[in-house]
């Protein structure tokens, strides 16, 4: 099956938090060793190998443009020049973080509204869409088994992903789901104290591509750009 590719947003290699999250997620999309995982106070007979399975493999970071295959007339290293000329084009801006559920999930989310990470989205969306192949019937079908809206299943045609533009709620994941409410609660408190150093604001600087070889396979940082000072 053909690579996939994503423009997401991740902190640099060396940042504190990528460095923090990599460890509890228990994988580096910089595909480099991690240390071993601290135990959670009061969640040590959780499964957190269990509980971070989905997200360990996408690597820690917030979708801006979804996963897609490459247009068969551009090229990874086409990709590569867009996103480096897209960073150039913009500027560093500053958000609040912290760590909640997002539904059943939990995630670093942003704890206001921030008008540039909806436009740096709104942009990413649209910016690197010709460097998106046609969904085939398969992935049309299986995004469509979730029930979309109309809208949704319009951006979906359009776009490759339905939840965006009014429905983009910037994450960096850091658990699959937890439906048990009080259980979800509870993990959300032990992350939120693990990850204190990091809540609060951040600056966002850099965007990422990442690429799966295979469905199979991790997605991992082919390259990482930051935007103009």
């Amino acid at each position: 099956m053909t690579a996939r590719y994503a423009i997401y947003y991740c902190p640099e290699a060396d940042a504190p938090l990528t460095l923090a999250a990599a460890t509890f997620l228990g994988r580096d999309a910089f595909d480099r060793p991690v240390d071993p995982r601290a135990p959670l106070p009061g969640l040590e007979d959780l499964d957190l190998d269990g509980l971070t399975a989905d997200p360990r493999g996408y690597g820690f970071h917030a979708t801006l443009k979804a996963p897609f295959e490459l247009s068969a007339d551009r090229s990874q290293d086409e990709l590569v020049q867009a996103l480096e000329a897209f960073c150039q084009a913009k500027a560093p801006f500053a958000a609040p973080i912290e760590v909640s559920d997002i539904g059943p999930f939990i995630a670093f989310r942003l704890a206001a509204a921030c008008v540039e990470m909806d436009q740096l989205h709104r942009a990413c969306v649209t910016e690197f869409e010709p460097f998106r192949a046609p969904l085939s019937d398969a992935d049309l079908e299986r995004r469509r088994r979730a029930r979309l809206s109309p809208q949704q299943d319009l951006w979906l045609q359009e776009f490759g992903y339905p939840y965006i533009f009014e429905d983009f709620r910037f994450h960096m994941t850091l658990t699959g789901s937890i439906k048990d409410e009080a259980l979800r609660a509870k993990v959300v408190r032990a992350l939120s104290d693990r990850f204190a150093p990091f809540e609060g604001n951040h600056k966002f600087e850099t965007l990422a591509l990442f690429k799966q070889e295979t469905r199979q396979d991790p997605f991992n940082v082919v390259k990482i750009s930051r935007f103009a000072n």
